[in-house]
């Protein structure tokens, strides 16, 4: 390893299963692992052989829009792509609304909700 990276991140979602799948169906990841967590709750860990994203949600719990504003703490979580064109394609395809679109140095972006609200940037830095 040449120095610390990121390994994982891990966030509250409302269904763990649905959010795995969107997360498939966009970015091609795969479920590396499911199971119990803290507090009676059931986490599964989504990403790359490298990287993941722990999709975690509570026992009996009724969450609610405000458990998901932005901001609170987390603004977004940022996904770097090869194909920006092509996965923005499987978001909208999905019936989610990418927005925020930029080309700026050195690469170009847009944003989009999941269905919980959590806003994602993706990212591609490959050229034109």
């Amino acid at each position: 390893m040449a120095g610390p990276r990121i390994e994982h991140v891990n966030v509250t979602v409302s269904d763990p299963d649905r959010t795995a799948r969107l997360m498939n169906s966009l970015f091609g990841w795969h479920i590396r692992w499911r199971g119990p967590a803290r507090d009676g709750g059931h986490t599964i860990h989504v990403g790359s052989k490298e990287q993941y994203v722990a999709l975690y949600t509570g026992h009996n719990v009724a969450y609610t829009a405000d458990d998901f504003a932005k901001g609170q703490p987390l603004n977004h979580i940022g996904v770097e792509v090869d194909d920006l064109d092509a996965v923005e394609a499987r978001v909208t395809s999905q019936g989610l609304k990418p927005f925020g679109h930029d080309n700026y140095v050195p690469g170009r972006r847009f944003y989009f909700l999941d269905p919980d609200g959590i806003e994602y940037e993706v990212v591609s830095y490959a050229g034109p």
